[in-house]
């Protein structure tokens, strides 16, 4: 290869085990699974952060959200951050974003409790360098947009999620001869439907056709990206970033039927009493879909039957995203670059789809929301599947040396490729994961400011809150995390909690502001 060409693909809240290839009997993911077939399978991958912008900016930045800056929704990636993206275009690469970005937190401002005092820095950026995805910019004409952003020259954003349509796929559907009453839509049971669930407002059937929906979207775009790269000769790096198959769940048209939610199996632990988890937990689990904050808010599963319709919904949404990842690697195989194109999928976090009686994500630090699906398909090196621990800030430093492009300063994830060579080999003996809240978002919510998770190499997964609280899981025994065991294995607690404390001094940043020559 001679700067082999990149198509990244990420889905948005995704379970690690939603996906064929990781076990699933009933999604129907049959490219995902032909890629997984032919690249390697990083069984046991877990988030720096399983919510979207804390993890985005760190598969991005190669760094943990406590060093990179973004720990929450709440707050865009600084306009200067070193990224594996950047990295790559000064190799010579054209970089492409096609869809969901949430490098600035444009669509999640409005969620979160506003900061009413001065900045602690002043970066001296331009006014508006973190408004790039606030969708007002993009009502009757597209907004100029800059040549660099985080590393990407040609970008076109799917700004929000279910069936809104905000961005660049708002002027996109338009042209296609979309009606612009269907597509800004609220996120409110007043967004139009041509169906709609009984019990809850965000699962339903969107009033267009598959045709105008932002997985469609995605797919045909990095497709003309693709071209355009190919066409001029230029090795390229393709940025797919599916909105789905984050709630709302609303799959378009022949989607929307392709599961019977009286065929979906409900999770093992949807029952679990929580008896020896933080309290805020339990109330979650009693907190009905209806009556969640804004429509992102964490809720229960206590609806079984909801649940069941949610799961349907969702693998519909899938299956459409994978018929979208088919067309996207039949075009480059088209192009003859098959050979020549490394290909990545992940999540950027997943969903508690029912786990512990609990639903969606955000402060509900189980394996639900915290393990993603990884593959990274190389033509030069032979298939495979490890159990080895991998994490999302080490797809940056894994592409970088795929490729041999030059790492930026501050990096700390690691490169898998010995596990690629060797599924036996391991290159990490835990992972971190990171989950803070501001303080007065905290009080107000009654949830710790914040949590921290180590998974250790020997299956061992134990978190410790802000308040002291804390869980401890054996996930070889226990991988539906049912037996709480720090309530009652004290010497095993303290031991874990040692290496959670190690693991934290590890993942202090010795880079940021550091004097470049």
């Amino acid at each position: 290869m001679s700067k082999p060409n990149v198509l990244f693909i990420i889905t948005d809240q995704q379970r690690a085990d939603h996906a064929g290839f990781m076990g699933n009997q009933v999604v129907r993911t049959p490219n995902l699974d032909a890629l997984a077939e032919r690249g390697t399978v990083f069984e046991n991958a877990w988030v720096a952060n399983p919510v979207c912008m804390p993890n985005r900016s760190s598969i991005m930045t190669s760094r943990m959200p406590s060093v990179h800056g973004v720990v929450f929704n709440d707050r865009s990636l600084e306009w200067g951050a070193g990224t594996h993206v950047r990295q790559f275009r000064k190799q010579g690469y054209r970089t492409g974003l096609i869809g969901k970005s949430h490098l600035q937190h444009g669509m999640s401002r409005n969620s979160v409790f506003p900061v009413e005092t001065a900045a602690t820095v002043d970066h001296g950026y331009a006014a508006g360098w973190d408004e790039l995805e606030h969708f007002e910019r993009y009502g009757a004409e597209l907004p100029e947009w800059p040549d660099d952003f985080y590393g990407f020259g040609h970008v076109e954003l799917a700004i929000d999620h279910g069936a809104r349509v905000t961005g660049h796929h708002l002027h996109w559907a338009l042209n296609k001869g979309a009606r612009y009453e269907d597509l800004v839509v609220p996120y409110s049971d007043e967004a139009p439907a041509r169906r709609r669930s009984d019990r809850w407002w965000q699962v339903y059937e969107p009033p267009y056709d598959p045709e105008l929906h932002s997985t469609n979207f995605v797919t045909q775009q990095t497709i003309a990206f693709i071209e355009d790269a190919a066409a001029a000769d230029e090795p390229w790096y393709a940025w797919a970033s599916f909105p789905d198959p984050h709630h709302p769940m609303t799959p378009p048209g022949e989607w929307f039927d392709k599961y019977d939610p009286a065929d979906m199996e409900l999770p093992a632990s949807i029952s679990d009493p929580l008896e020896h988890a933080p309290a805020y937990l339990r109330a979650t689990q009693q907190r009905p879909p209806k009556e969640q904050r804004m429509w992102v808010a964490t809720c229960g599963a206590t609806d079984h039957e909801l649940m069941r319709e949610c799961i349907a919904a969702t693998y519909g949404m899938i299956e459409f995203i994978d018929d979208g990842v088919g067309r996207m690697i039949a075009a480059i195989e088209r192009l003859g670059q098959l050979d020549n194109t490394i290909i990545v999928f992940t999540s950027d976090h997943g969903d508690m789809m029912g786990d512990h009686g609990l639903m969606l994500k955000g402060f509900l630090p189980f394996t639900g929301t915290q393990h993603v699906s990884m593959v990274v398909a190389d033509p030069r090196r032979a298939p495979g599947r490890s159990t080895s621990l991998s994490s999302s800030i080490d797809l940056g430093p894994t592409l970088m040396d795929l490729c041999q492009v030059p790492p930026h300063d501050g990096v700390q994830g690691r490169s898998l490729v010995p596990v690629m060579d060797d599924p036996a080999e391991s290159v990490r003996d835990h992972v971190l994961i990171e989950d803070d809240l501001r303080p007065k978002t905290s009080a107000a919510l009654g949830i710790p400011h914040r949590i921290r998770t180590i998974v250790a190499d020997d299956g061992m997964k134990y978190t410790r809150y802000s308040s002291g609280e804390t869980m401890l899981f054996d996930l070889p025994s226990d991988p539906d995390e049912i037996h709480e065991l720090s309530h009652s294995d004290p010497a095993a607690t303290a031991q874990v909690n040692e290496r959670l404390l190690d693991a934290m001094m590890l993942a202090t940043d010795d880079a940021r502001g550091a004097p470049v020559s």
